[in-house]
């Protein structure tokens, strides 16, 4: 049995996706209430429980992140999973990401110069700069001060188990 939980805000926003394991100790912390349950059931030598498959933070998480860590899937996540040349929403596998002043001409790889590409683009631009390889960028890339909401959910190759629908947004 293997089976994700997928953890939301106070306010019924997803935040994330745990373990049941991690889920459980929540729960029997009185950290979560538990909303939607799989059919598999947990033993212990006091107690059973069927596992969580949908729970709720009782309080709101205090974060002294202040800053959107630098990640390939926040890149994604920051242009909507959109390739910034030709525009075409695609999956995470059919996704990288590309160096708009590429690095053998001195581009950093930081917010600011980095875009999420589809493979054939990232192909067709090569070393260049788009100006150079005769291409658009849609978008100047910028640090962003946050992520949208439930952006791991958007993920499309992710699978969202049934329980969960009411709780995510798939696109």
């Amino acid at each position: 049995m293997y089976r994700r939980t997928l953890l939301l805000t106070p306010w019924m926003a997803p935040h994330k996706v745990i373990t049941w394991e991690r889920a459980v100790v929540l729960w029997y912390l009185d950290k979560v209430e538990v909303l939607e349950e799989y059919e598999d059931v947990v033993r212990s030598p006091s107690i059973s429980i069927r596992t969580p498959a949908v729970v709720r933070l009782k309080k709101a998480i205090r974060s002294a992140k202040q800053v959107v860590r630098f990640s390939r899937m926040n890149v994604f996540a920051r242009d909507d999973f959109r390739c910034q040349y030709c525009g075409e929403r695609k999956i995470t596998r059919e996704l990288n990401y590309d160096h708009v002043v590429p690095r053998k001409h001195g581009g950093r790889t930081a917010w600011e110069n980095i875009v999420t590409s589809c493979y054939p683009c990232n192909d067709r631009k090569g070393s260049r700069t788009p100006e150079q390889a005769g291409m658009k960028l849609r978008k100047q890339p910028i640090r962003p001060r946050v992520l949208p909401i439930a952006v791991a959910f958007r993920f499309r190759d992710v699978d969202v188990h049934s329980l969960w629908e009411p709780y995510v947004m798939t696109s």
